[in-house]
């Protein structure tokens, strides 16, 4: 139950449909569609639509997408994975020949192919109830005719003021005179508005071919990249299996990889084999979790990669031996010396959205151009910001995640699926990079363990032990309660350079007809419902 003495949110409830996502003006083109009459799905593409503008440093036409849904409440969801893939001419030799070691951030060899545009017009088209034109209206409007800036927009705007500065278009989209705009200062999006209508007018190809996708080309080529028009041309996400495990009596649901939910799902294994002690966010059950996403973060940069390029051994880094053998490692008293890491880039931004409509489809939606403002790099005519995705492959020859023509990179945006007893319960998902894997560990261990509710899992401080390392970063909460027991223990606490992540999720309750909704105040959105 809230405090209604301390600063926080109410739970979001209702009857019918509900959204949640990282922006008001997302949540409320959601939840017209809706109201509308619209599929979870219409709704879910209709506020990322609206995100692509209005948080535009967060996600983008640009960028990847990974869905979950589960049909009329069916306990087990369809996956669908709108990850983009290298240019065929990609070749490890190629950069080896090229003097290449690493993939800078604003280098067009971070920009896969985008796949979000094709997997919302998918989904749309196979799940849907209304056309695409229709879903990105609210989206094409606000581009148009312009939005006001939002707190945590303004602030993630400032933050990445270099990066944007250093690219013509996105200077002059996202700055004014130079400099990040104030909060409620009006920005507006024209030529990305066209090309979102130009989509609504003729589906993905409108953006995969013609004069967008000419563009698109061009600009990449112009800076050294690899694209051509067949690489656009043949972009194709792909409905995949989804993976799951059960924890403590209840199944929680995961993307293959090439995204990281996998990770997620190792985590919850560990942690099944340590019970729980004191209190919900005590030194003894933050170490625990601590150390668990430090071994399942160590196995994922070894094994994490795209399944259609390397083998992945699913089912052994789901296993209850490799489970056992990993929660045996743990000390409870003492940090392990840091696990080897492949992966030293840093994974931050995307949006999330949780929908339900009033037949209990269930969506869990994410979409993301990776950093915030992604790559930097943005085309002048179209409007397409594009993401940097391609960082996160390894340039280490023989690794599963060594760049590769038509490969797609690891990926650590990650949607969620809760289901009980034949059931979906819960679309959910934290949004925030590399902490995303424990980010839903840690929300369903609130929820699940220690009975917290949707809203009150989402407003718990944070912490997260970064890859390879014995440094932890913690909110100040955390900060504060348990710092300095984590630097007793041998860790070292340090402060986040931004918050921690940022969450949606809405929970079914089927006995009671209702639903009930939380968003995370770490962004500026909402959950509402009708």
């Amino acid at each position: 139950m809230r405090d209604f003495e301390n600063p926080g949110r109410s739970l979001a409830a209702s009857r019918n449909a509900m959204a949640a996502s990282s922006h008001p003006l997302a949540t409320v083109a959601a939840l017209d569609i809706l109201k509308a009459g619209g599929h979870a799905i219409d709704a879910a593409v209709a506020a990322c639509a609206v995100q692509c503008v209005v948080e535009p440093g967060s996600t983008g036409i640009g960028g990847d997408c990974f869905v979950l849904m589960t049909p009329a409440g069916s306990a087990e969801p369809l996956a669908y994975n709108g990850s983009g893939r290298t240019p065929a001419a990609a070749t490890l030799d190629w950069y080896e020949t090229a003097g290449i070691a690493a993939i800078d951030r604003a280098s067009p060899h971070a920009v896969t192919i985008p796949g979000a545009v094709e997997a919302w017009a998918r989904l749309v088209a196979d799940h849907g109830r209304m056309p695409l034109a229709e879903i990105l209206a609210p989206a094409i409007d606000l581009a148009r005719d312009g939005y006001a800036i939002t707190p945590r927009v303004a602030r993630d705007t400032e933050l990445q003021q270099a990066l944007i500065a250093a690219d013509p278009a996105a200077s002059a989209t996202f700055l004014v005179d130079g400099k990040p705009p104030a909060i409620g200062a009006v920005q507006r999006q024209p030529a990305l508005a066209d090309t979102l209508a130009a989509i609504g007018r003729e589906g993905p190809d409108a953006f995969y071919r013609g004069a967008v996708a000419e563009e698109m080309v061009e600009f990449l080529r112009t800076r050294g990249g690899l694209h051509t028009r067949d690489d656009f041309a043949a972009a194709a996400g792909e409905y995949v299996t989804p993976i799951k495990t059960d924890y403590r009596g209840w199944t929680v649901h995961e993307c293959p990889p090439n995204g990281q939910g996998v990770v997620a799902l190792m985590i919850l294994n560990i942690l099944e084999r340590i019970a729980p002690s004191g209190a919900p966010q005590g030194i003894g059950n933050l170490h625990v979790l601590v150390e668990a996403t430090r071994l399942a973060y160590a196995a994922r940069d070894l094994y994490v990669a795209d399944t259609g390029a390397a083998e992945v051994p699913l089912d052994d880094l789901l296993s209850d031996a490799f489970a056992d053998r990993l929660a045996r490692r743990i000390d409870r008293d003492r940090a392990m010396p840091p696990q080897a890491a492949a992966d030293t880039v840093e994974h931050r931004d995307t949006v999330y959205i949780s929908v339900v409509d009033k037949d209990r489809n269930a969506v869990s939606f994410i979409n993301s151009i990776f950093h915030p403002y992604g790559s930097g790099l943005m085309t002048p005519r179209s409007g397409v910001l594009f993401h940097n995705r391609g960082q996160s492959f390894s340039l280490q020859r023989g690794h599963r995640n060594a760049i590769a023509p038509g490969k797609r990179p690891m990926h650590t945006i990650i949607p969620g699926m809760l289901s009980r007893n034949g059931r979906a319960v819960m679309p959910f998902g934290v949004m925030g990079g590399h902490y995303q894997a424990m980010g839903h560990a840690q929300f369903l261990s609130l929820m699940i363990d220690h009975g917290f509710d949707v809203q009150a899992a989402i407003d718990a401080p944070r912490l997260f032990p970064l890859p390879g390392t014995a440094t932890v970063e913690a909110e100040t909460r955390l900060r504060q309660a348990v710092g300095p027991e984590l630097e007793r223990r041998g860790f070292t606490v340090q402060p986040p350079n931004w918050p921690i992540g940022g969450a949606q999720a809405i929970w079914i309750d089927w006995e009671r007809g209702t639903l009930l909704g939380g968003s995370d105040p770490r962004k500026d959105g909402c959950a509402l419902g009708y």
